[in-house]
């Protein structure tokens, strides 16, 4: 059973093919569960739109959603699924809000800045057009509610180890230093993210079925000391734009069963240059002890941000994440990313990012109080 809460319709009139006006009025819809903890409070549609195109219409949302935590723990992250077609390509996207620090009865916002295809002759007419589920909150005690169909879970859930690992981080700078010392290590911290350099990657999964002559170039991977995964061996095919076919073979070191691990991919071109492609996302099952290959379906498309192809020489691989069948989850240390050079090369974590963008804007007094109150 779910709760129903209807938009205030937002409406356009367009003229069809035999020019006379039809009112396709339509509404927005939150649905939630009726022992979900979190309730819709309120909203704004700011510009959102409805445009017709051939025989769809086009959806582009600028809203923002006001929840409120109805539930009695500490929500960490949340993410929303958001359909105006469950079929059509296009026609749904997520919105995931990690870090989060939502205690029980108060409220915060969800921004939904996304673009959405629906068929015209898609469900009755007058009916909803958009509707938004929850998929998944995630709360301080990393205990998890909703259907997770979007592997919500796991990545909300890394997501936050992340954000924890990362304060403490910081913190651990101003225990050890003061103001002057956290300011330093935050400058520090921010320079190296603007020197780091940038690639556009596109990564899908599915068998590429044409591409350019390519060849095979192996795997090098940077170890971890108290990482779950052993990476054993790897290759993939190689073109000046794509990396395809990967094998990667995996063992499984820890005591417990192990279904999903993310392997972070630094790649070299020909001048020796390195750069952060992306962490793939790999289902496993692998027993303890037990070996076996993963991300064969996956590939990447890669360029510079001017459009040049990389033209990779050389790739390396790490651990990024591994989630147990009892789902929890391992991520490396700081201690772990500074290995091989990898802090300089591997995205930020969403928290990091957050702290130092909190610096930029309110100072390093606010940056102080933000991470005193997670002690």
């Amino acid at each position: 059973m779910s709760i129903s809460t209807s938009f205030l319709p937002f409406a356009f009139a367009c003229s069809l093919l035999a020019q006379s006006d039809l009112d396709v009025a339509r509404s927005l819809k939150v649905e939630f569960p009726t022992d979900a903890p979190v309730a819709f409070a309120a909203h704004d549609l700011g510009d959102s739109r409805v445009t017709p195109r051939g025989g769809a219409v086009v959806v582009d949302l600028h809203s923002s959603l006001t929840l409120r935590n109805v539930g009695t723990q500490r929500i960490r992250g949340i993410t929303l699924l958001i359909a105006a077609q469950e079929v059509t390509p296009g026609g749904k996207a997520s919105v995931s809000v990690p870090s989060l620090d939502i205690a029980a009865g108060d409220t915060f916002s969800v921004r939904l800045d996304l673009r959405l295809l629906r068929p015209t002759a898609a469900g009755p007419s007058g009916g909803p057009l958009v509707r938004v589920t929850l998929d998944g909150v995630l709360f301080d005690s990393l205990g998890f509610y909703g259907p997770n169909r979007l592997d919500s879970r796991r990545a909300m859930t890394v997501w936050e180890l992340e954000a924890r690992r990362d304060r403490k981080f910081f913190a651990a700078a101003l225990a050890a230093g003061g103001i002057e010392h956290l300011r330093q290590t935050v400058l520090t911290a921010q320079a190296r993210l603007d020197a780091r350099p940038r690639l556009d990657v596109q990564v899908a999964r599915g068998r590429v079925t044409a591409y350019d002559p390519s060849r095979s170039v192996q795997f090098a991977f940077v170890k971890f000391p108290d990482s779950p995964i052993e990476s054993v061996r790897g290759s993939a095919a190689v073109t000046a734009t794509e990396i395809h076919s990967p094998r990667l073979e995996l063992r499984n070191t820890s005591s417990k069963p192990v279904r999903h691990v993310e392997m972070g991919w630094i790649l070299s071109d020909s001048d020796g240059r390195e750069v952060f492609a992306s962490s793939v996302p790999a289902k496993v099952t692998l027993a303890p002890g037990q070996s076996g290959q993963a991300l064969a379906d996956t590939f990447l498309k890669v360029a510079r941000p001017e459009g040049r192809p990389l033209n990779v020489t050389s790739m390396k691989g790490f651990v990024s994440s591994v989630e147990f069948g009892d789902d929890t989850v391992w991520i490396p240390s700081r201690q772990d990313l500074s290995r091989g050079n990898l802090d300089a090369l591997a995205a930020p974590s969403a928290e990091e990012e957050r702290l130092l963008n909190l610096y930029r804007k309110k100072g390093i007094n606010a940056l102080v109080n933000e991470l005193k109150k997670f002690q």
